[in-house]
């Protein structure tokens, strides 16, 4: 710079008129204030891809380092939204193999993801499927659609499972119930020189870490579809209704929640809010290779602010394999409390509940009237029962009661009956019924009694469990529900 205004100095020197001389002046001092806002404009810092790096004002530092503290913009216009990059579903190129979205007017209120790869010796994918819908009621279908995550990395097998699937279910693709999706390979993480930690063997290390991924992909495609997320494997047997038993109990909860499970193996039956699915795929997918996905979805509703696992009684899906998707060992693992005849639940009423039988632990028999577990108690004896006594008299429509279950099939009330009673007398633990009627007898540890409003009208204020007879295996009731008459 300071060569041009020799320059331009030379060249007025030069040229003696004042219209030369003033002319010559305002050129310089263009050219000064043109070259001094350049220098100031130019970057000192190095620049880096597609950012510049600028010193953080250092005029006035708090502390000496921080002269040296540099941050990084985009030479054009930010794009990051906390929304559309961290809350939103993940950007993830999905293949819908089969079946396509619902209509965006028709968000359900479950969606059920299943992820799943081809075993060598047995496979229980078709037989999941089947008993998902077979399960549920017209009804309860309109509610849910299931999608199936077709995991293996070589397509012609996805290809192969998904036509035997259309073969099959082509009424629920038709009714945008079922959906068959897969990912490309390049979309996962690195599954090679993966950390051993537990010191677990390197294939099984990559088995998990892709399960990981598999589930995050499932959970982050079904955002969109539904008001909540059901988890379930590709091996499982459903409980008869059980998305009416899944909305009964979560309209009953209250106060927030992450995670409910309504099982009580691995992460079969794990329920989540769709508002949550974006975060819950970014955590699978961020700590993907660390830990079995079980452990971090027991992480993730800890992070929530949820300490405990919220568990529903009995369990509404049970493990039906035999052989595990990992390197096909065998893998008999059943859940004992399980009941396939949970079905549709009663209008269960506020009441209370005792008995004068033995209680075993903390299986008390209010858990199974509330649905938060069942009641076992043992040395049974004639006269003993399991007084349910409700808050209001009530008009019944019909009452079922259930005992035994599918790991303790023995202890189921042999020998008994039920009865409604009216007039409460007493009070406290000694509070009861004064007038008691037979409705029915236990047959093979069940009892249902229909249309009570028909022939029995007046309302009640009782419903009692009575044991006829003395037996040497404990009793196990697994539900007792009651329903309304609504006029």
């Amino acid at each position: 710079m300071v060569k041009n205004i020799r320059l331009v100095i030379a060249w007025l020197c030069r040229r003696s008129t004042i219209a030369a001389l003033f002319l010559g002046l305002v050129i310089l001092l263009t050219y000064i204030h043109i070259k001094t806002s350049i220098v100031e404009e130019t970057p000192s810092t190095p620049q880096i891809g597609d950012f510049h790096w600028q010193k953080v004002d250092d005029r006035h530092p708090s502390t000496p380092q921080e002269k040296n503290i540099f941050v990084r913009q985009k030479k054009e216009s930010l794009h990051f939204s906390t929304k559309e990059d961290v809350l939103d579903p993940l950007k993830i190129p999905y293949n819908i193999l089969l079946g396509s979205l619902p209509p965006s007017s028709q968000t359900k209120y479950l969606s059920i993801g299943i992820s799943s790869i081809k075993r060598n010796k047995e496979n229980y994918l078709m037989d999941t499927i089947e008993s998902v819908f077979k399960q549920l009621s017209p009804q309860e279908q309109d509610e849910m659609v299931l999608v199936v995550f077709l995991a293996n990395f070589d397509s012609s097998v996805n290809i192969q499972i998904a036509k035997e699937i259309s073969s099959k279910f082509q009424e629920h693709i038709d009714s945008h119930r079922l959906i068959v999706i897969s990912c490309s390979k390049e979309l996962y993480p690195s599954l090679e020189g993966l950390k051993r930690n537990f010191n677990d063997p390197e294939d099984r290390v990559k088995y998990r870490s892709k399960q990981n991924a598999d589930y995050a992909f499932l959970a982050n495609f079904c955002t969109v579809l539904s008001q909540y997320f059901l988890i379930l494997e590709d091996d499982v047997y459903c409980s008869k209704n059980f998305l009416t038993s899944i909305k009964k109990h979560v309209s009953g909860l209250q106060g927030a929640w992450a995670t409910i499970t309504f099982s009580k193996l691995g992460y079969i039956g794990k329920l989540y809010h769709n508002e949550d699915l974006p975060k819950l795929a970014r955590f699978l997918l961020m700590f993907y290779d660390e830990m079995p996905c079980d452990w971090l979805l027991e992480h993730f509703h800890q992070s929530k602010a949820q300490k405990e696992m919220i568990r529903f009684k009995p369990s509404l899906f049970q493990h039906m394999g035999s052989f595990s998707s990992f390197q096909d060992n065998p893998n008999k693992l059943k859940d004992d409390e399980f009941q396939e005849f949970y079905g549709e639940t009663g209008d269960n009423p506020p009441a209370v509940l005792r008995t004068d039988i033995t209680i075993y632990e903390e299986n008390l028999p209010q858990k199974c009237y509330d649905g938060t577990g069942y009641f076992w108690g043992k040395t049974l004896i004639p006269g003993n029962y399991v007084l349910v006594i409700f808050s209001q008299s009530v008009q019944l429509q019909k009452v079922r009661i259930i005992t035994g279950s599918e790991e303790h099939k023995a202890d189921i009330l042999q020998s008994g009956y039920a009865e409604i009673g009216w007039e409460l007398v007493g009070e406290n633990d000694q509070r009861t019924c004064k007038t008691f009627v037979s409705i029915g007898d236990f047959k093979e540890g069940k009892l249902e009694v229909n249309d009570l409003d028909k022939n029995i009208p007046n309302k009640v204020d009782c419903v009692n469990v009575k044991v006829k007879g003395s037996q040497s295996e404990w009793l196990l009731i697994g539900k007792i529900d009651v329903w309304i008459a609504h006029s």
